[in-house]
């Protein structure tokens, strides 16, 4: 998370992608999705931002900050989530 923090989103999203081949628990995967999902986001990436939102509440449905970031997206961009 030092990369995503440090605006090093390219290296962030390695890390990102490493950690998904790495973790077994549909709990923590749940949330390298969600982190995926705002590094999309920084970087004006909406559809593939929802992607990620969508496959981490696939895994954990009680994520109200995707749901959130979700609707905020829809919201400012006219993004259908369906």
């Amino acid at each position: 998370m030092s990369a995503q923090s440090e605006g090093n989103y390219a290296e962030a999203l390695q890390n990102y992608y490493e950690a998904m081949r790495l973790e077994i628990d549909p709990y923590d995967r749940s949330y390298i999705l969600y982190n995926i999902g705002l590094i999309h986001t920084r970087n004006g990436e909406h559809t593939k931002a929802l992607e990620y939102y969508f496959r981490a509440l696939e895994r954990n449905p009680f994520l109200p900050q995707a749901f959130n970031n979700m609707a905020v997206i829809c919201h400012y961009v006219r993004l259908s989530p369906l």
